[in-house]
């Protein structure tokens, strides 16, 4: 459909979100399914303004967020020095990288319960599940996108006699700033799954992945629903700050 193009983004997502409710609420009225099986759209938005008013999905909410972010900012922070690391050291990348590939063949799901025995801190162990699940992805980038500045430049900088630090500023961080950029954004939609990991594993009463546990033994399938839609919201939301920052840092190339 031509004309759906030339629409702004706002009107084509409220055109596909209405369409999900629709084809959600025939599904669920043509197959005869029990509420506490599938739920409609009614069922859930009544579930939600209960938990709304209850104060319940804010309080699991802003828990599972601040777990969420602090888990963002450490796994990137780590992953920034060790991804210079390795992009610039092969030595460093023979050591370690067989180390860093083969922790990725461990489900995080089996190294949760791990973890809340040896961290003391239900939260931070939760904090530390989000840690590591966002943590490679975004090295992975870090070290793609610095292997991915033209040799050329760096010829160019020597003979300006620019010194280690000004390459690093001058050259390397914006030349992979868009592909580092790129690996937060996934890192900002995986520190949920993190954080719902960990919270799957250490139920202490707080965090959506508490809430969501409860609501699965109890058979309220519409507070699942509520849930799993507020998550998405929240990694949505993250995705979108980290894509804010990343239109407001690359202006530049806007303009080229």
């Amino acid at each position: 459909m031509p004309w759906l193009n030339k629409q702004p983004t706002w009107l084509i997502i409220s055109i596909s979100f209405l369409g999900l409710l629709l084809g959600w609420h025939l599904l669920v009225a043509w197959g005869g399914y029990a509420r506490f099986i599938l739920p409609g759209p009614v069922d859930v938005w009544q579930q939600f303004l209960i938990v709304l008013r209850d104060g319940r999905l804010l309080k699991h909410s802003l828990y599972t967020i601040s777990e969420v972010i602090p888990g963002l900012i450490i796994g990137s922070l780590i992953a920034l020095p060790l991804g210079y690391l390795l992009a610039k050291s092969q030595l460093a990348e023979r050591l370690l990288s067989p180390y860093l590939i083969a922790s990725q063949a461990i489900p995080v799901i089996a190294i949760a319960p791990l973890l809340t025995i040896w961290v003391r801190s239900t939260y931070w162990a939760r904090v530390l599940v989000a840690v590591i699940v966002v943590f490679f992805p975004i090295l992975v980038n870090i070290i793609a996108g610095l292997r991915s500045v033209p040799a050329e430049l760096y010829e160019l900088m020597a003979s300006l006699q620019a010194s280690r630090r000004q390459i690093f500023y001058k050259l390397e961080l914006p030349a992979s700033l868009p592909i580092l950029l790129a690996g937060l954004k996934v890192g900002a939609t995986l520190s949920v799954i993190g954080a719902l990991v960990g919270e799957f594993v250490q139920p202490k009463s707080q965090g959506l992945g508490f809430l969501l546990v409860t609501a699965r033994y109890q058979f309220k399938t519409a507070l699942v629903f509520v849930v799993l839609v507020t998550l998405a919201v929240i990694a949505l939301t993250m995705y979108g700050v980290v894509a804010l920052v990343e239109k407001r840092m690359l202006r530049w190339q806007a303009k080229n």
